[in-house]
């Protein structure tokens, strides 16, 4: 009895063996004649974050009452009509990209909405890729809305045509948009886009510039450089640096010129550069600081108007003059200084993880 008790689990053992190997050999949505719905994966989120393409201010309506609309703004001061259909041709390509970008996006697994950037002011959160489409600029204004954790994908979305700058070069400036940290165009975005996606295509790290203001950290984290100076270009900025680190200060420069630049690495290709600054590498944490146009700088502070910040240090700068301000990137984000007021300046900021053209990739490899 005991045998054939042994025998019949053996038996068992074998059918449910086989069955099992059976069952894992079926597709995983045909199991036993059933249909079975796969695991479900979660989709990934992507914000679309687009400079605006209107060339021209929005006129009103014809027959539209005055006491409703305000007047029609002048018409255009460009006498060339060159320069009317270049602007109208910018429009149309920035705007076709912008339609090839949202139907690549319909057409992947992909949970997506699109913003434009004038309509963004509060941080960005809940989303696997932020994806700019426009140029540097619009990148950057994107960047002053991400922390560390969220990468962003530039796209070119009206290249400088060599031809057309050539062509045009006797009559007006055509050089369109640079692109310098945009890793696709209209051309390759699915490319590029697909390759992000699959894990193919990595982002890199780029290093931020921290300012704390009388102690207090500004939110906004600048990608490229940031510029303190008397908001009117033709006044003087009086103020006072010195660099600390690890308790140990150097010596104080004071200064009387046209204000202060301070660079990432990122940020050491665009003004600073055409300053007659140093391009860095970009993968680098040290920031790159010059004073604008000294007025009669002695022979002891020239060494000192022009250096780095290195990465353990911090640059303490005192204001005073009544007026001044901290410009982030640009013209946009802007913080009002005072007489008295102090900055410390720092790469102590959360990095910006950036998917990076090909070029840049390869300088940040070496």
């Amino acid at each position: 009895m005991q045998k054939c008790y042994l025998r019949f689990k053996l038996i068992v053992v074998i059918v449910l063996v086989v069955r099992t190997e059976a069952f894992r050999r079926e597709p995983s949505h045909q199991r036993g004649g059933r249909v079975l719905s796969p695991v479900p994966m979660a989709r990934r989120r992507v914000l679309l974050y687009l400079k605006p393409f209107d060339v021209y201010p929005p006129r009103p309506l014809s027959g539209a009452s005055s006491l409703t609309f305000p007047p029609p703004p002048p018409p255009p001061r460009a006498a060339n009509p060159k320069i009317l259909s270049y602007l109208d041709h910018r429009c149309r390509v920035h705007k076709d990209t912008i339609n090839l970008c949202k139907s690549v996006l319909q057409r992947k697994p992909l949970d997506w909405i699109s913003v434009q950037r004038n309509h963004l002011s509060n941080p960005i959160h809940d989303v696997d890729l932020v994806i700019t489409v426009g140029g540097d600029g619009t990148l950057l204004r994107a960047s002053h809305f991400l922390d560390s954790s969220i990468p962003i994908l530039g796209v070119n979305s009206d290249p400088t045509c060599s031809d057309e700058v050539e062509e045009l070069t006797e009559e007006f400036d055509a050089r369109r948009s640079t692109g310098y940290l945009c890793a696709a165009t209209a051309r390759n975005f699915e490319q590029i886009l697909d390759a992000t996606l699959a894990g193919s295509r990595h982002y890199s790290e780029l290093s931020r510039i921290s300012v704390k203001l009388n102690g207090s950290q500004l939110p906004t984290y600048a990608l490229n450089d940031i510029l303190v100076s008397h908001p009117c270009p033709a006044s003087v900025s009086r103020f006072s640096l010195r660099k600390r680190s690890n308790g140990e200060t150097s010596c104080l420069i004071n200064s009387r010129s046209s204000g202060l630049r301070v660079a990432t690495a990122t940020g050491s290709t665009a003004a600073m550069l055409s300053a007659g600054g140093f391009m860095m590498p970009i993968s680098s944490r040290e920031l790159q600081y010059m004073i604008r146009e000294p007025i009669s700088p002695t022979d002891a502070d020239k060494p000192l108007l022009h250096g780095l910040v290195k990465q353990e240090q911090h640059m303490l700068v005192v204001w005073y003059n009544q007026e001044g301000a901290v410009y982030i990137d640009g013209s946009h984000v802007t913080y009002p200084i005072q007489h008295g007021d102090t900055l410390e300046i720092s790469s102590d900021a959360p990095v910006l993880k950036v998917i990076l053209p090909e070029y840049l990739l390869k300088q940040a490899s070496l």
